[in-house]
């Protein structure tokens, strides 16, 4: 299940959008720790109460825990469990919390039953300038988050256009998108509606193109909405590795996600990949075809700003109409993104600990 780390300033709407999530779901099950600050765990309570029914009991308390990081493990793991139901985990970051840290721990985890969902930073529109000129740390933040939400632009009124552009300006490749109230469209974040044909935490019960861009929760109808741009790809044609690990690595500016499966032919005929992309994270799952099952990639891509039909055509470019032979070196680029090695691979093979969050750094990952 994806693991998302929510952070921002103090005041920023970390919580009110936490909340929408919880409320708007869409059937799934959310996990919410709260890394609260201060004695007193106000927003541990607050997230409680929206929980209401979906509360689920873990022995000694509900789902909604203030932890500090060295107890995240603990968590993860109670949370992560069959038996709690949970489809999605939200970890509220304190307002004052570094949220690389707890990013760099979810990405050093063994546990094999999660994945990281991706950092969302929240900003004030509002507050936005004097919070950078108080703690300039804020830009830092920005530039690593995978998706950025620039909350309270009804409030902002005419200097929203400005911010979102600063904002943009400041976060490296993120998307950026402007709410009222924290609220966003939750399959921007997870998948919603959970059902049968899942495969951990992809699905496809709605293999097609979305309109977001007039979310019905918006009651104000006159102020700036969060435009989501969906695109569906399937091919009944193998996908060329290389070509695809190219287009992977050079995904544009505001593409949040990607989902779904890969059919790399006679690269690797006894496997499909899973593929999960937030923001610069990328993993690929392989696992065995499943007897009778069509041989198909099918990939649906979601982010904002974004020429659909360009990457339809560049993902088109990456498919293997020639059918070479394949090649012992072919499947290296994707093999470097997947977590464990099949058992008959050679164990140089495997992946290169974590990918790194900045695509040019040689050293050891920072996020």
């Amino acid at each position: 299940m994806p693991v998302l780390v929510l952070a921002g300033f103090l005041g920023s709407g970390k919580t009110t959008l936490l909340n929408h999530l919880l409320h708007r779901s869409g059937g799934s099950r959310i996990g919410a720790i709260v890394n609260d600050f201060g004695a007193i765990e106000i927003d541990a309570l607050a997230v409680a109460g929206a929980l209401g029914d979906s509360t689920v009991s873990l022995g000694n308390g509900c789902l909604c825990c203030a932890v500090d990081a060295s107890e995240l493990d603990v968590y993860l793991e109670r949370l992560a469990r069959p038996s709690a139901g949970i489809d999605v985990i939200v970890i509220e970051a304190s307002g004052l919390a570094e949220p690389e840290e707890l990013v760099r721990m979810l990405l050093a985890s063994e546990h094999p039953g999660i994945v990281y969902g991706g950092l969302v930073e929240v900003v004030d529109a509002v507050e936005f300038d004097d919070t950078r000129a108080r703690h300039p740390e804020i830009d830092r933040h920005l530039s690593l988050a995978d998706l950025v939400v620039v909350n309270k632009v009804d409030w902002a009124a005419a200097d929203a256009p400005r911010v979102l552009g600063l904002v943009r300006s400041l976060a490296d490749r993120a998307a950026v998108v402007p709410a009222t109230y924290g609220r966003i469209d939750p399959e921007f974040l997870f998948d919603c509606r959970p059902n049968e044909e899942r495969v951990g935490q992809l699905t496809f019960d709605d293999l097609h193109d979305h309109d977001h861009g007039a979310d019905a929760q918006d009651v104000h109808a006159d102020h700036l909405h969060t435009a989501y741009d969906s695109l569906s790809f399937a091919s009944d044609v193998p996908m060329e590795p290389r070509r695809l690990m190219e287009f992977l690595d050079s995904r544009p500016e505001g593409l949040y996600r990607i989902k779904g499966y890969v059919d790399f032919g006679a690269h690797d005929p006894r496997n499909r990949y899973a593929v999960h992309a937030v923001g610069r994270f990328l993993r690929f799952y392989p696992e065995p075809w499943a007897s009778g099952d069509a041989r198909l990639t099918q990939l649906v891509l979601i982010g904002t700003g974004l020429d659909m039909a360009a990457l339809g055509k560049e993902l088109e470019a990456c498919r293997d109409d020639d059918a070479p032979h394949a090649d012992e070196h072919g499947m290296w680029g994707v093999l470097r993104y997947v977590q464990e090695s099949e058992p008959d691979q050679e164990p140089d093979q495997e992946l290169e600990s974590e990918p790194e969050l900045d695509p040019d750094a040689d050293s050891e990952p920072e996020v």
